[in-house]
């Protein structure tokens, strides 16, 4: 990698970027420069202020945000760092041991949970636990990142707290270590393509929880589209990382979940990655496609499975630029705001029965800061920290703006969904903290 001097850094930082106009023009899909600059801050300004606001809102709970009642794990998972930096370690420990009390037989894991009586959304089915009186959980089938989810928020818990005791704390009598082992022998056994050597779940739109053959779309069912992508072979590569980086395990087994994660990303490389257009193939169907013949499926980009797979070593830095401009690209092409633009170009009206997922609307297409900050830190850790804080700035502006961190945002950076996202907050935290400190040196 380039070493670059901080001091050099910090003032191309704050030279190029500059300085950033707070107007109702700013937000426009294609304004104009502003007439009048309301407010400005350089990025590194901004930042603090966001780190402040993020740092207060996870401190107010673990719910997923306004508008959730339970508290999810793939959320969860994206703000423990932040969580244990303000919240009290053995809250923390309780909601992460409250997962294991729901684990089903076959080691399967749920996406949340919620006080019984409660709402969780029309359209749920319910779990109930034995072990976990007073809540009710739920599943959407059509994931396959709940299990990677859990062991990546474990170790990130370890690490943030030193505390390795949760390892061998037992629900119903299994320790939490042996109950991680499950989880990801769960996604082996049910979640395993033979013929590819690699994951599989619903047909969704990169990282999303909802299918097309469905009004809801989180459950799978007998209309179902089996599908290989990207985002959950990536973070099931992480999640064994993270696994054998806490776990106390004889040789032998060390040396089995080494050999799964070298075929993993070995499969990952000759089946989903495009050598030929430098990027992740969506989705490689197991039987057939939901979508017509004449959509050319292989020409969307997506992003935050593209994000997510960077996190978990599979590009090497020359392709981490190459996917970056792609996603500046496909940003100037949609006239969205950030990278965090879900993918490009969007799956047409009518593609999904969920009429939520229109063109440009939600996981299709919608502007998800939640993923956009991920790829920020990917670019934070393989130096290329000018293009770090080029994709920054504007998701640091609108969280300004609009007081709140939105869930997503419109490509004219409407907000959208929930105000107090607290996923958009923590990798908006993480980020803004692994700037400051190549920043700080």
């Amino acid at each position: 990698m380039i070493n670059y001097s901080a001091a050099i850094f910090k003032k191309t930082l704050i030279g190029i970027i500059g300085v950033f106009s707070f107007c109702e023009s700013s937000f426009a899909r294609q304004s104009q420069p502003p007439a009048t600059a309301i407010h400005a801050l350089s990025v590194l300004q901004m930042a603090d202020t966001v780190k402040a606001k993020a740092e207060k809102l996870i401190k107010s709970g673990f719910t997923a945000g306004d508008g959730y009642a339970e508290v999810w794990i793939r959320d969860l998972n994206t703000f423990m760092d932040l969580a244990c930096a303000v919240n009290d370690q053995l809250v923390i420990k309780r909601h992460l041991i409250r997962f294991f009390q729901f684990q089903q037989p076959d080691g399967g894991i749920l996406d949340g949970y919620v006080p019984t009586p409660g709402d969780a959304g029309v359209g749920y089915n319910y779990y109930h636990s034995a072990l976990a009186p007073g809540y009710s959980g739920h599943k959407n089938t059509v994931e396959t990142d709940q299990e990677s989810s859990l062991v990546q928020s474990i170790a990130k818990y370890i690490r943030n707290t030193g505390d390795r005791s949760i390892l061998t704390d037992t629900v119903a009598s299994v320790t939490v270590q042996k109950r991680l082992e499950q989880a990801m022998n769960f996604l082996l056994k049910k979640r395993f393509d033979e013929k590819h050597g690699l994951l599989w779940g619903a047909t969704t739109v990169d990282w999303g929880d909802v299918q097309p053959e469905h009004n809801w779309g989180v459950e799978i069912n007998e209309d179902t589209h089996r599908a290989i992508d990207i985002y959950d072979n990536a973070m099931f590569l992480i999640a064994i990382n993270d696994y054998l980086s806490i776990a106390d395990i004889p040789k032998k087994e060390r040396e089995y979940w080494l050999s799964v994660h070298k075929n993993l990303e070995m499969n990952i490389r000759k089946f989903l990655w495009d050598p030929e257009h430098k990027k992740f193939r969506p989705h490689i169907y197991l039987s057939g496609s939901p979508f017509p013949s004449t959509f050319n499926e292989s020409e969307v980009h997506y992003h935050g499975g593209t994000a997510v797979a960077i996190e978990a070593g599979i590009l090497s830095r020359k392709e981490v630029k190459t996917v970056y401009q792609q996603m500046q690209n496909n940003v100037k092409q949609a006239k969205a705001s950030s990278i965090g633009l879900t993918i490009y170009p969007v799956y047409p009206q009518g593609f999904f029965k969920n009429t939520g997922m229109g063109p440009y609307s939600y996981q299709n297409g919608g502007d998800w800061t939640w993923f956009g900050a991920r790829m920020v830190s990917q670019l934070i850790r393989y130096n290329y920290l000018n293009e770090a804080s080029e994709a920054l700035a504007p998701m640091l502006e609108r969280v300004l703006k609009n007081k709140g961190f939105y869930e997503w945002y419109t490509p004219d950076n409407r907000p959208q969904g929930s105000s107090s996202f607290r996923g958009e907050a923590g990798v908006l935290w993480a980020a803004i903290v692994q700037l400051q400190k190549v920043t700080h040196k």
